[in-house]
């Protein structure tokens, strides 16, 4: 018999290294059902030395990214071990952690998130679920996106659940199939231009708003080869560093100018992604945030019905679904869909390290 009630910590460090995201959820099944609650919840920043070394890591030899991911598992242990001991935390079923993207190439059969070796577990004392991603490249599928399964079980309500960060991703139901995929870069550039005025980000798209979108750069990012592809498809750093920068670098425009222009970019793809442009898209993430990115949505969306959730479910949404995924793998159930990641079948992914 399973267990009608789990408490876990959900861990999260996302491509816009915003930082560590920490949540202590209670799930409950009934009647086929999961219900949650989230009770503490807390953002951990990365210092600049832990910033300097996430940004340049997808350049790292491979003896360099294995120093990298001890170094890393050490400095989420320690995060972790903080949070439950700061909140008095006990009697936890697990923790449920994502661990760091530094490489993300499913085409070549090859993901890599750091902070999931097996010693993390002695470290904090706790039966840990990690590694979510590797298992669906090895049969086949992207890796990613995974949270569209907890899209699917914990807000069924809404047409489309969208995140905005790093990275934006939707997921949907279609033909009784859930589908998703990542749309396009959002918070990896708006950031990079940001960080060049001495800025962490572009708070509510303020300076963005001042720019002027320039026609030229918008056109030739929005033929990228990758917005033509069909799903089952996802992005990595790499895209961004290799494929989107440079694009806009090779115009000599004012920064205001190059985050208005990328704005514009994210809020059209988003549009064009969205199958049906009516009904209700649920959006979190810390583009929610981005008031000009949310109004522009809007704009190429003005008949779609945008809603925000509670702080807690905005910013926390990845830490607590992948709190799910744990908990669905410590039952042996299904919590990555082939639908999703195109996969060669639907399947109970991560690892279980017993402390």
């Amino acid at each position: 018999m399973f267990k009608e009630k789990y408490t876990v910590i959900g861990v999260m460090s996302g491509t816009s290294l915003d930082g560590v995201d920490l949540a202590h959820i209670v799930f409950t099944a009934k009647n086929n059902k999961w219900e949650f609650q989230i009770l503490e919840s807390e953002t951990i920043s990365y210092s600049i030395d832990w910033l300097n070394k996430l940004k340049i890591a997808v350049g790292f030899s491979e003896a360099a990214l294995e120093k990298l991911d001890q170094e890393y598992t050490q400095l989420l242990a320690t995060i972790i071990s903080d949070f439950i001991e700061k909140y008095d935390i006990k009697n936890l079923d697990a923790v449920c952690s994502h661990g760091h993207t530094i490489l993300h190439q499913p085409q070549n059969g090859f993901t890599l998130q750091i902070g999931n070796l097996p010693e993390i577990a002695s470290l904090i004392n706790q039966t840990v679920v990690c590694d979510f991603r590797v298992q669906d490249v090895q049969l086949g599928g992207q890796g990613a996106p995974l949270v569209p399964i907890g899209d699917r079980i914990l807000f069924p309500e809404y047409d489309y659940c969208m995140n905005l960060g790093g990275f934006s991703n939707v997921s949907f139901e279609q033909n009784n199939n859930r589908i998703a995929f990542d749309i396009s870069p959002v918070n990896t550039v708006l950031n990079f231009y940001a960080n060049q005025l001495g800025l962490d980000y572009d708070d509510k798209g303020s300076i963005s708003r001042t720019g002027i979108c320039n026609e030229d750069v918008l056109n030739e990012l929005n033929a990228l080869d990758f917005y033509q592809k069909k799903h089952p498809k996802s992005l990595g750093f790499e895209f961004v560093k290799e494929t989107v920068l440079p694009i806009i670098d090779n115009y000599s425009i004012p920064i205001e100018d190059k985050l208005c222009t990328f704005t514009e970019h994210v809020a059209l793809q988003i549009a064009l992604a969205l199958p049906n442009k009516k009904g209700s898209l649920f959006i979190t993430g810390g583009g929610a945030y981005n008031d000009f990115l949310m109004e522009r949505i809007q704009y190429h969306l003005p008949e779609m019905k945008i809603i925000i959730p509670s702080t807690k479910i905005l910013e926390f949404k990845e830490a607590l679904i992948f709190a799910l995924l744990g908990v669905l793998k410590l039952r042996g159930e299904i919590n990555v869909l082939s639908s999703v990641t195109g996969a060669k079948t639907d399947h109970s992914s991560g690892v279980i390290y017993d402390n």
